[in-house]
């Protein structure tokens, strides 16, 4: 009816990452038959049909230019409604529309950047499905990126339509633009139906559940994502803020700005959804030290706990009088930030990269652990550890009470740390990758040497060889 069988190819992402294998080896064994039927039958695509399909290159200019002429438009309507606003009440408008999207905009990033650490490791032949002991089914960065333009348009056109229909009266429309995502992306998360790669969500699913509760023995896999997930706390916190004004019908209102406002600025709720991961990290450090004894993950438990009193005298400064933060509480936090900073660098270029700078001025300690694959260059690592020590001040310093209300300021604290986080999956993946090959190094080593027995025999062989010579041949 149109035109004949067509036959799906066996690389397709929604066959590998939403289907289970049986699927896909029917779906190959479908291909093989048509392709030897139409070989039969001698058939051959029209070359008016070739003619008219365009080129991938094309096609791809082509959504490009309509994702940037939709960027232009939802920038230029969302200029538009908030210049119709009076300018009292735009301060106000703006930090409660960026405190429902940019937990969403942030995560939005952290796809596309997680796209560009798999695009590197797959161009350095780092093998990462190995490392994280993924199925065959996993994304790639392609499928990844896919992910990401999709986020990158959704996500913008919903506060699009949040500033467009407020700006315009329609109060009621406005507050439902937030929810409706939000609700979006919760059934989109837990969907049970094989669509949307349903392998690859349910495998962060099960990664973030083992997170929470660390009952069973922790995997590469859980650990790196709960140090991502450290590096996200403050879109956690927001997220909670968000949720909290939903559910207490307080979107697109001012009423939430009120000091005794369950949702407000001195909520309690904000530290504990801030402390959250560091308290899942620590955790599973204890975990880890009950399984194995390694007396260095008692250390890293450490390192997170060094987090608790930088967030919870932060927030004191909205539960005490004036005098008392800055005489007695503030120093103590610069004190607890400033440890925590150090610590946490330390910690990031001696254990989780093992550059082991601090042993010799500008040289590696231990140069046969780094990376021959993914960067050869020594500036690289200079470059990774001194922005690592900025950006870990920066972040700290982001916990600070007296930046909650300075939305703009806040955003791009976060977007860099979650570039810092960025740089930090690279030197983490190699690291491990390193480790990796020095065991298989190690094994294969091992299996060469003979053992004892064959030792033996081989002496035995020798020496009944020798005999037989010498009798057959005297001299």
């Amino acid at each position: 009816m149109f035109g004949g069988l067509v036959t799906a190819p066996t690389n397709s992402p929604h066959l590998r990452k939403s289907g289970g294998s049986e699927l896909g080896n029917s779906v190959e064994e479908g291909s093989l038959l048509s392709i030897e039927a139409n070989e039969l039958k001698g058939a051959s695509t029209p070359m008016g049909t070739a003619a008219i399909m365009p080129s991938p290159v094309l096609l791809w200019r082509f959504k490009v230019l309509l994702f940037f002429i939709w960027g232009f438009i939802c920038c230029k309507i969302g200029w538009h409604s908030v210049m119709r606003m009076s300018v009292d009440l735009r301060d106000l408008f703006l930090y409660e529309a960026f405190l429902y999207y940019n937990p969403l905009l942030l995560v939005t990033l952290m796809v596309w950047l997680w796209g560009v650490n798999l695009w590197v490791f797959s161009q350095a032949s780092v093998n990462y499905a190995k490392i994280f002991d993924l199925d065959q089914y996993h994304l790639t960065h392609r499928e990844i990126w896919k992910c990401a333009t999709w986020m990158t348009i959704i996500v913008p056109t919903s506060m699009t339509a949040y500033l467009y229909l407020y700006s315009h009266g329609e109060v009621s429309l406005a507050a439902s633009q937030p929810v409706l995502l939000y609700a979006a992306v919760a059934m989109f998360l837990i969907s049970p139906f094989d669509i949307f790669y349903l392998s690859s969500r349910y495998y962060l699913l099960r990664t973030l559940w083992r997170i929470i509760l660390p009952l069973q023995a922790i995997s590469f896999s859980d650990f790196f994502l709960a140090d991502i997930l450290t590096s996200m706390a403050k879109v956690f916190s927001d997220l909670e803020r968000s949720v909290c004004r939903m559910v207490h019908r307080q979107v697109a209102t001012i009423a939430w700005f009120e000091a005794d406002s369950v949702c407000g600025s001195h909520s309690v709720a904000i530290p504990l959804v801030l402390v959250l991961p560091y308290i899942f990290r620590f955790f599973q450090c204890l975990r880890q030290y009950k399984d194995t004894g390694e007396k260095t993950t008692l250390l890293n438990a450490l390192k997170y706990s060094t987090a608790v009193p930088v967030i919870f005298l932060s927030a004191l400064k909205y539960h005490v009088f004036p005098e008392r933060w800055t005489n007695i509480y503030r120093p103590l936090w610069l004190l607890s930030a400033v440890l925590n900073s150090l610590y946490s660098f330390y910690w990031d270029v001696t254990r989780d990269w093992d550059l082991s700078v601090f042993t010799r001025i500008f040289k590696f300690g231990k140069p046969h652990l780094c990376s021959y694959l993914l960067y050869g260059r020594k500036w690289v690592y200079f470059w990774v550890i001194g922005s690592n020590l900025i950006l870990r001040c920066t972040w700290t310093y982001k916990l600070s009470a007296h930046l909650r209300h300075n939305y703009l300021t806040l955003f791009a604290i976060a977007a860099l740390e979650i570039i810092r986080r960025f740089q930090w999956v690279f030197f983490r993946v190699e690291n491990e990758w390193n480790k990796m090959n020095s065991k298989s190094n190690i094994q294969l080593s091992m299996s060469d040497i003979p053992n004892e027995e064959d030792k033996l025999l081989g002496s035995n062989n020798h020496n009944v060889g020798s005999t037989f010579v010498q009798a057959a041949y005297p001299s």
